[in-house]
């Protein structure tokens, strides 16, 4: 029971967060759902594969209201989601699999890197760009397909949407914001199916993982990350009109970079943050 507590609060705080900053919850639900199986004693060589097979199953549920909602508003490009999403698909199933092939110290490793990444953009409000004619816009087919396939193999090696790789490069191709980003949202679902879909079957029949897993999606975590993040996003959403964003992005980015050197495995920090 004081597991499912800490996920439930786990869930508040991500949804909270994806909703006020627009950050997906991955970057937060990997590490901490890794610091609470360690403390839990919830051990297996391949932990860091389950947090983040987790991680993405729970984005396929929160992802479903963040589409609707954009989609109501309009700001869902449809013809360039499904050029997108064929690309998208293959590559987060690869990504899965490189991920089931790297040691628990290798993806931390890549995790830690990609957090603190991530953080240092944020901090610095620095604008990922991404070089594409300003003639031509979207690029073609095969632009298409290998942008797809970068976003996916990325989002499902770490786990999250793929909104910090899409934006960017949406905005690039000369999309306005608004449009990018419910795009962006839109396809953080099909990452988000391919990504945990590949995790459950990479994972399956695994006896080092826990009872009550699907493969590396461990139902536990995800049935109480699920049920509060889904509640608590539109807090974060209504709170956003409300309190100094820009600000609590860069608090926010160095709860990040903290979580981001935990991984990189700095036992100061693991004692501290635990």
């Amino acid at each position: 029971m004081d597991m499912l507590i800490a996920y439930a609060v786990l869930g508040t705080f991500a949804g909270i967060m994806a909703g006020l900053l627009g950050v997906g919850g991955g970057l937060v639900i990997v590490p901490v759902l890794l610091m609470l199986w360690q403390a839990d004693g919830l051990g297996g060589s391949q932990m860091v594969q389950l947090a983040i097979g987790t991680s993405l199953a729970v984005i396929v549920f929160t992802s479903l209201s963040s589409v609707r909602a954009h989609h109501q508003r309009g700001s869902v490009l449809w013809p360039v989601f499904w050029r997108l999403t064929p690309g998208i698909l293959l590559g987060a199933g690869l990504g899965a699999m490189l991920a089931s092939s790297l040691s628990q110290t290798a993806l931390k490793m890549v995790f830690g890197i990609f957090e603190l990444l991530v953080a240092t953009q944020m901090l610095l409000s620095l604008r990922l760009s991404v070089r594409t004619s300003a003639k031509r816009g979207l690029p073609g087919t095969l632009g298409m397909g290998l942008a797809g396939g970068v976003i996916g193999a990325v989002s499902a090696l770490v786990g999250i949407g793929g909104g910090i790789l899409t934006v960017p490069f949406l905005a690039a191709c000369k999309l306005r914001m608004q449009k990018a980003v419910g795009t962006s949202a839109a396809c953080g679902l099909p990452i988000a199916v391919s990504g945990a879909l590949s995790y459950m079957l990479l994972g399956w029949g695994n006896t080092q993982l826990p009872a009550n897993s699907a493969g590396f999606v461990y139902g536990p975590a995800l049935l109480g990350i699920v049920v509060t993040s889904m509640l608590f996003a539109p807090l974060g959403a209504a709170l956003a009109h409300r309190l100094p964003t820009s600000a609590l992005k860069k608090i926010f980015a160095g709860f990040l970079a903290l979580l981001g050197i935990w991984m990189l495995g700095s036992p100061s920090l693991m004692a501290l943050l635990l």
